[in-house]
């Protein structure tokens, strides 16, 4: 006799009555072309029962009006906290799944709800208006000019592994006024926890002591910086740690995939290749793009039914995790948009909605914008390497894991004279 699993850690298919064996939305075969598995998906429903991570269970939206449903009924309907998450309080969640340690409690606002995420988005929305924008692409185009310097007389590189990938944590290493070495070490730690394939639990206590680190050296010498200025909001040290995490969290990695995917677009696609280098288009045309088609987080904001819930016919029972898919929103064919109308509209999910929305899009904007100019005017005449791009672990973001390019070298400097 087989004994029953207990309720919470049921796949919510069974409890909704809905397809016996959810897609995986992790793996290879995913990552490789998760558009295949979102119209799957979606012709399933608009919210419908996926298999998050091995053994870890849920939903994930499929529309783009049932994603921007649960995000505007944020908090009223649905929550952010994970204390929701039945399985996870059960104990039943894989202790080294890695979406556990994306998805787990955490005493910053993109976990909370209520007063309290009022109170914490606050203090990162203050710190955040007070980053000066022209000194902001400044220090940006000062790293990308140093970065490009490392390789421009090669004629090659990897765009990702040398440009893309430090760029944006380099940036934010200035921007919150960290030393190099705790920088480095929060940013790879960070990286760590997107990239599903790596040690997350190892990856979390180093970016937590990492984080701790820097509270306590900006405490003891403040300085004119965002983690000085989340100090000033009167953040305790904890909340200082998981504020810091998440705010870098959302300028690393993700800026690191929105840089490298614009560029593969910019460099294949010859409605960009040739008229953004000419001036013809602006780069935040194929800007505008990427966030409609290849948004560089693909599926987060987990969020949970008060209560059982109904949408468009679907019952959604609480305590499980209901992922909002910011791609399959974007790629939703009922929204008819039509590919050449991109550029301007700002209609896409890639910054979210709702309370819980990206407090900086202007700010990310910056950075890559500028990172893609800077690599456009350095580079002449960028083409692909290779045409085997590989796919990063797509579950929650959407990046190549190399860009491999050839350009025209730039010429040696001449030697210093004595």
């Amino acid at each position: 006799m087989t004994t029953p699993q207990p309720a919470a850690s049921r796949c919510p298919a069974h409890a909704a009555a809905r397809p016996s064996h959810p897609l995986p939305i992790y793996g290879p075969e995913f990552s490789a072309d998760p558009h295949a598995t979102y119209t799957l998906l979606r012709a399933q429903g608009p919210i419908t029962p996926v298999e998050i991570a091995p053994g870890v269970w849920g939903y994930l939206t499929t529309t783009y009006r049932s994603a921007l449903y649960l995000l505007r009924n944020t908090p009223n309907r649905f929550a952010k906290n994970p204390r929701h998450w039945q399985a996870l309080v059960n104990g039943q969640v894989p202790p080294d799944s890695p979406a556990l340690f994306m998805m787990q409690p955490r005493d910053n606002a993109l976990w909370m709800d209520g007063a309290e995420h009022a109170r914490l988005r606050h203090a990162i929305t203050g710190s955040l208006v007070r980053v000066d924008t022209h000194a902001l692409a400044a220090t940006v185009t000062k790293i990308a000019d140093q970065l490009i310097g490392t390789f421009a007389s090669a004629g090659v590189c990897d765009l990702v592994g040398q440009y893309a990938d430090p760029l944006p944590m380099l940036t934010m290493i200035e921007v919150f006024g960290s030393p190099p070495d705790i920088g480095q070490r929060i940013a790879i730690a960070i990286a760590r926890l997107f990239d599903t394939d790596q040690d997350a639990a190892a990856a979390n206590i180093d970016l937590e002591a990492a984080c701790l680190a820097l509270t306590h050296l900006k405490r003891n010498a403040p300085q004119p910086d965002v983690t000085s200025w989340l100090i000033e909001a009167g953040l305790t040290d904890e909340e200082m740690v998981q504020t810091i995490l998440l705010v870098i969290g959302a300028a690393t990695t993700p800026s690191s995939n929105l840089i490298m995917n614009s560029l593969q677009r910019i460099i294949t696609d010859l409605r960009f290749a040739g008229s953004v280098h000419a001036g013809v288009q602006p780069v935040s045309d194929a800007l505008d793009e990427v966030l409609w088609t290849d948004p560089p987080v693909s599926n987060y904001s987990p969020l949970y039914a008060l209560g059982q819930q109904t949408f468009e016919g679907l019952v959604l029972q609480p305590g499980y995790p209901i992922l909002v898919s910011f791609a399959a929103a974007n790629g939703d064919p009922t929204l008819g948009i039509d590919p050449g109308s991109y550029a301007g509209n700002r209609g896409h999910l890639a910054f979210s909605a709702g309370v819980h929305a990206c407090p900086a899009p202007d700010l990310a904007r910056i950075i890559a914008e500028t990172a893609i100019e800077r690599a456009l005017d350095r580079l002449p005449h960028l083409a692909l390497a290779t045409d085997q791009l590989v796919r990063r672990p797509g579950t929650f973001h959407s990046g190549f894991t190399a860009l491999p390019v050839r350009f025209q070298p730039a010429a040696a400097p001449a030697p210093t004279g004595r």
